[in-house]
């Protein structure tokens, strides 16, 4: 999988980084939702090409944390869940965040074996490398290192 950024919206990108033998996920964007979009949209590119993954059908996450890095984890662990328990990869998130409240709407569909050619499966966000905030340019990021 690509370990350069991939460009979409102006300011808005996801990116990987390399963890021993595990994948890091970046989301950056000009809000948190938006860096919470592009983290999970990262962490579907460590599994397959996302556009390779049609967005037909809606699934709704909601989870809460006391702290941005902790609710970062909560939100790709609870995507990871509903990808194992669905069958299912995704390819578009719109997040709200409310304090430390996340409520999302992830889309995509069934797993294709043959058209996905998923490469691993994510088993679990850590807590290694996790970081929520601002950079200096101003723009926010979500990252933290995912178990392959």
């Amino acid at each position: 999988m690509s370990l350069t950024a991939e460009a979409g919206k102006e300011g808005v990108y996801w990116t990987h980084f390399p963890h021993q033998a595990d994948m890091g996920v970046r989301g950056v964007g000009p809000t948190r939702e938006a860096a919470f979009e592009q983290a999970a949209l990262a962490m579907t590119a460590v599994i397959t090409d996302a556009t390779r993954v049609a967005p037909d059908t809606a699934v709704a996450i909601c989870c809460e944390a006391p702290d941005d890095e902790l609710l970062l984890v909560d939100w790709l662990n609870a995507l990871i869940l509903e990808m194992a328990a669905r069958h299912m990869l995704f390819s578009r998130f719109e997040v709200s965040l409310d304090g430390q409240r996340l409520s999302a709407t992830a889309w995509g569909e069934p797993i294709d074996l043959d058209r996905h050619q998923p490469a691993v499966e994510v088993k679990g966000a850590t807590y290694t490398e996790l970081k929520v905030g601002r950079t200096e340019s101003g723009e926010w990021q979500a990252q933290c290192v995912v178990d392959v």
